[in-house]
């Protein structure tokens, strides 16, 4: 059993990730400034099993650049799944100065106390969005990253720092999900094959913009037990090195096409537009199979179907609602308790 931290743990993966950690038997704590909702802790202590979980876990409700906050969430942990961020390129370019403070700041000052604490080990939440729009057929992980947003900026950046950080006594590893899909307590619609499937399932029309270009996916399952094998894993398998994770690259108007027939008896029609979003990338993940043997157990058409059976049961009554969107509902501003603690 690990003594895990997960930072952002009630966020759209966390609020998966957790119970399953809590699932598998090792003790979790949650570091979240809670900007969206208290629905993951909601649903966590509803859950059947939360009285056996519930000595296994514990929040600290605070924001990941204040260093006092982060020693408390620290302390006797021996693993960090790191997913906290200011997330997807649009929410990210609102503010440079706070993507930055957020995705990059506080990465190194998170690793300086892990290390403090005595940390074992760091998994760190990228993205594959750090190779921008690419032409390459092979986009691995020896390709150069060329990032277009402040997002994916400073994601890539970050990842030095991790990769910086790793030694004997701390194994750290860097993570590349593709668009992650599927059901989460703290639902977003704001991603791609979520959102078509929302609009497909109220609307019976999947209206894609453009449509040519393509996007990687990765499904919620894969992305939890992903996570929970990087807790297990042997540290020499993964100190110190970085690994893409997704394995759907299709083009947007072919993802419509998964859900049109997944969702076949309902007469859903795709309708076509213009675009001025042409970012276009795809990557590979050959490397997280060949070396640590992961094969993926989901797809968009599973998570397709497991969000129909939720949003089915008037779980989200109001997709339209603004907490489902970050770039509508993120309420925070900048705070330089990083560059304080860096310049003690």
């Amino acid at each position: 059993m690990s003594k895990i931290l997960v930072t952002g743990g009630f966020g759209y993966v966390g609020s998966r990730l957790v119970p399953h950690l809590l699932s598998l038997g090792h003790d979790v704590r949650v570091l979240d400034l809670m900007l969206y909702t208290g629905a993951g802790l909601e649903a966590l202590q509803a859950d059947p099993k939360w009285p056996e979980w519930e000595k296994r876990f514990a929040l600290v409700r605070g924001d990941l650049r204040d260093a006092e906050k982060v020693r408390a969430a620290l302390t006797g942990r021996d693993t960090v799944i790191h997913l906290a961020a200011i997330s997807n390129d649009p929410t990210g370019d609102i503010d440079e100065v706070l993507t930055r403070q957020v995705n990059f700041d506080a990465v190194g000052m998170l690793l300086a106390l892990a290390k403090e604490a005595g940390v074992k080990r760091l998994i760190n939440a990228s993205s594959s969005s750090v190779f921008g729009a690419r032409t390459e057929s092979e986009i691995n992980e020896q390709l150069e990253p060329e990032p277009l947003t402040f997002y994916s900026k400073y994601k890539a950046l970050s990842e030095w720092l991790v990769l910086s950080a790793a030694g004997p006594e701390f194994c750290a590893v860097n993570v590349r999900p593709a668009t992650i899909c599927g059901y989460s307590p703290r639902q977003r619609f704001d991603l791609t094959v979520n959102k078509l499937t929302a609009d497909a399932l109220r609307k019976k029309v999947i209206t894609v913009h453009g449509g040519e270009q393509r996007r990687p996916n990765v499904g919620m399952t894969d992305m939890i037990n992903l996570y929970a094998l990087l807790v297990e894993v042997p540290a020499e398998k993964i100190n110190g090195r970085t690994f893409n994770f997704g394995f759907e690259n299709h083009k947007v108007i072919d993802i419509a096409k998964i859900i049109q027939d997944e969702l076949s008896d309902l007469g859903v029609e795709i309708k076509v537009t213009d675009t001025t979003d042409h970012r276009d990338y795809h990557i590979s993940s050959d490397r997280i199979r060949r070396d640590l043997g992961y094969q993926p157990v989901s797809s968009i058409k599973q998570e397709v179907a497991h969000l129909r059976r939720v949003l089915a049961s008037g779980h989200f009554p109001d997709i339209d609602a603004a907490e489902y969107y970050n770039m509508k509902f993120m309420q925070t501003g900048r705070d330089a308790g990083c560059h304080a603690f860096l310049a003690r």
